[in-house]
């Protein structure tokens, strides 16, 4: 029996992924104007993007904790091996939520295998540890060897992104408010990284090509055997700078696969419109 994925929507991968590989969907929630979505279903990136654009105040909250133990008592009633790949624990507590719903289900369940790893990711970086959560599970993997792949993959996984207005992430507390350096007058655009799951502002450049091309340069510092990977790059509506991009590491790194979505209206609702990330191995597997 091949092992069953599980993810939140906070990987900003389409629901026409999770629905062609059969992997669990759990949705995170975005509050606007009081009023409660459930991520990707109820809504979709670019309508959070246009009301942040109008002013709206967005809050984000987890999964809901009773669609997540229905989602694992129904799995151990079926007895299937099952990982769930989880949004980094630094920037939600998406992660022990779940750990500690599946304490109470393994106290019914005790035979029920079940491992949570917290990717210490986000956007699309954890995108890709699905995808290859859901890779391994599909040729047939162990769970413990699956979830074994899968932590060390994320460990290799770089986050590097720009922002339009730190303001957004500082006001979720996704960055402290001394660090949201804002230069929008000044044409200055804050480079960022992500460290053992948290944000950490990284340097401030002049200019959108200057950025993209500091891009360039910190992945052929920070990237290993680019040529072979998938490099993922999500945006805050803003495909005109993906595609943009997508060009550039096309034509520096040749790599299997440049892969292009939004960041999604969860993660999206802390980094804000114009955001662009990228995404890529450190190291080889």
């Amino acid at each position: 029996m091949n092992v069953h994925i599980l993810a939140d929507s906070a990987c900003d991968l389409p629901l026409d992924y999770f629905e062609e590989h059969s992997i669990s969907f759990l949705p995170l929630s975005v509050d606007i104007k009081g009023e409660q979505l459930q991520d990707q279903i109820e809504i979709k990136p670019k309508q959070l993007y246009n009301a942040m654009r109008e002013g709206a105040v967005v809050k984000t909250s987890q999964p809901s904790p009773l669609l997540i133990k229905e989602s694992f008592t129904d799995l151990a009633n079926k007895g299937i091996p099952s990982l769930y790949v989880a949004f980094s624990s630094e920037l939600s507590g998406t992660y022990q939520t779940a750990m500690m719903i599946r304490n109470e289900v393994l106290e019914e369940f005790p035979s029920f295998e079940l491992a949570i790893i917290d990717t210490k990711c986000a956007s699309l970086g954890h995108g890709l540890a699905v995808r290859y959560a859901a890779d391994l599970a599909e040729s047939g993997k162990s769970l413990s060897e699956i979830e074994t792949a899968v932590k060390n993959y994320c460990l290799k996984m770089e986050h590097i992104f720009t922002v339009d207005n730190l303001e957004y992430l500082a006001r979720g507390g996704r960055i402290s408010k001394a660090s949201a350096f804002v230069g929008g007058l000044l044409n200055i655009k804050p480079l960022l990284h992500v460290e053992d799951g948290k944000l950490i502002p990284l340097e401030k450049i002049r200019g959108r090509k200057k950025v993209f091309r500091r891009i360039i340069e910190i992945m052929s510092e920070r990237g290993v055997n680019l040529q072979n990977q998938t490099i993922a790059i999500s945006h805050g509506d803003d495909e005109e700078a993906a595609y943009e991009m997508k060009a550039l590491i096309e034509k520096e790194f040749s790599p299997n696969e440049v892969y292009i979505n939004y960041v999604g209206a969860v993660v999206g609702a802390h980094a804000g419109p114009g955001t662009l990330a990228i995404f890529f191995l450190n190291d080889e597997l």
